[in-house]
């Protein structure tokens, strides 16, 4: 599939009928369906071959571009010439998804396409790790096709994982693991699902219909649940975050689960990372991918002590990325705030009140102790992390070094810099540099003669030898 996204504002009522116009401001195309399972799988660093059904106009040859931007295997797509390739549009005005746009048929597709994707299949799945299935519905994913993809998966002993569509799971039998979502599962089973009991009981009624060993049902904010044959059903609970757009979570859980199983992870591990992914792409608008770099922090069960709002200079690129999409001003503050005063927490308050998200970036200690002198800083960056992130006028902590500042705006490119008024606006390292990005220096009213270093004299001198 084909996902279309047009951006715009919204700022007038139509003359013609109750509806919004949506100034279109950009728009953009992504992989979407199973598409955006390869996309996430290769941004984590897979390699991937694509199998799959398109038409022949310009909606399949920009589905075609997009794979090999990836660098992906398409041999195994097949181009019918009658085809309508399928195109979502969503349209998004102020943040929010206004409309969505479907172009599409869901007729089956022809013998001979079934004969070429089937022999692709059979000859490839001899040479990967693991078997990726997105149904979508669309006619393309036929029980003539499963039939013949499962049983060579299984003769090779190929884990297949299917994200299955629509009301008959049967058709899904022989496959290794099926991942529907909680509405899919409670819809093919007949059961509504409505606590842990009736989840439970619409996971034995799908193991009865389907010849399947493994069900992980995604429920949400609620997490997922792993129902073995013989076993006590797994859960692992979802991290409480903002959801932005669902769409295409299931495609990261997918891609995701898959590629841990093909890592050699166990299925149990497999699940954890599946879940940790989909709560950080669920952040995000439109069909999104989720990164190493996000990825590998969020996984640190190790480091439970680590704050949510700690990010290193290697997460940023993604972070703003995410933030600019949303259409959201971010701030930019830096300095040392080794032993936080009363004049830090007005400079934060005061900065928050100037855009969306406050990223507030501090020097590491060999930066501090140049800057500041022998005994500096008394605080070390690891405390000065957790104690910033305390603060609700904070949204992003990052620690850099001085020689570093420039690569910190060049990669946020602060709508906002902000400075305490003690500084003169062509004082401030790197105003130049962010006025030529677009932003501005902002300087906050410094009214108390106070610093951290005239706090750390009054100590010493008040300290009796």
């Amino acid at each position: 599939m084909l996902d279309e996204y047009l951006w715009g504002d919204v700022d007038r009522i139509s003359p013609e009928a109750p509806v919004q116009v949506v100034s279109i401001k950009n728009e953009g195309y992504a992989l979407g369906g199973a598409g955006n399972v390869v996309n996430n799988a290769v941004a984590l660093g897979a390699k991937v071959s694509v199998a799959g059904v398109i038409g022949t106009g310009r909606n399949g040859q920009l589905l075609r571009d997009k794979f090999n931007e990836l660098g992906v295997d398409t041999a195994g797509i097949v181009e019918e010439p009658a085809r309508l390739t399928t195109q979502k549009t969503r349209i998004i005005a102020s943040h929010q998804h206004v409309l969505r746009i479907d172009r599409e048929t869901d007729a089956g597709i022809s013998d001979a396409t079934l004969e070429k994707i089937s022999r692709f299949i059979e000859d490839k799945i001899p040479q990967v790790d693991v078997v990726l299935i997105s149904d979508y519905g669309k006619g393309l994913i036929t029980q003539k096709l499963l039939s013949r993809l499962t049983a060579s998966a299984q003769k090779h002993q190929k884990m297949s994982i299917v994200d299955p569509k629509g009301l008959d799971f049967s058709k899904y039998s022989g496959a290794s693991l099926l991942t529907p979502n909680k509405k899919e599962a409670s819809l093919a089973s007949g059961v509504e699902i409505v606590d842990e009991f009736t989840l439970e009981k619409s996971a034995n009624k799908i193991f009865e219909t389907v010849g399947l060993d493994k069900l992980l049902i995604t429920c949400g904010k609620e997490g997922m649940v792993l129902f073995d044959k013989n076993r006590e059903p797994f859960r692992v609970r979802a991290e409480a975050r903002q959801v932005y757009d669902v769409s295409g979570a299931g495609d990261t859980v997918l891609a995701v689960f898959g590629l841990a199983i093909a890592s050699g992870a166990s299925i149990h591990t497999a699940v954890a990372v599946a879940n940790t992914a989909a709560g950080i792409v669920v952040g995000k608008v439109g069909t999104a991918t989720v990164s190493k770099q996000e990825l590998a922090p969020a996984l640190k069960s190790d480091d439970p002590g680590r704050p949510a709002k700690y990010k290193l200079l290697s997460e940023l690129p993604a972070l703003v990325e995410e933030l600019k999409k949303k259409g959201q001003q971010v701030v930019l503050t830096n300095g040392c705030f080794d032993l936080l005063h009363a004049g830090h927490i007005r400079l934060f308050s005061a900065s928050k009140q100037m855009g969306d998200i406050l990223i507030v970036a501090i020097d590491d200690d060999e930066s501090v102790k140049k800057l500041k002198g022998s005994g500096r800083p008394v605080i070390r960056a690891e405390e000065r992390v957790r104690i910033l992130s305390a603060l609700d006028s904070v949204d992003y902590v990052v620690v850099f070094s001085s020689n570093e500042l420039e690569k910190l705006i060049e990669i946020v490119q602060p709508d906002i810099l902000t400075k305490g008024s003690n500084y003169a606006s062509k004082e401030v390292f790197g105003h130049e540099q962010v006025e030529a990005l677009g932003g501005r220096v902002v300087l906050i009213p410094v009214t108390e003669n106070i610093s951290s270093t005239s706090i750390i004299n009054n100590i010493k001198s008040s300290t009796p030898d």
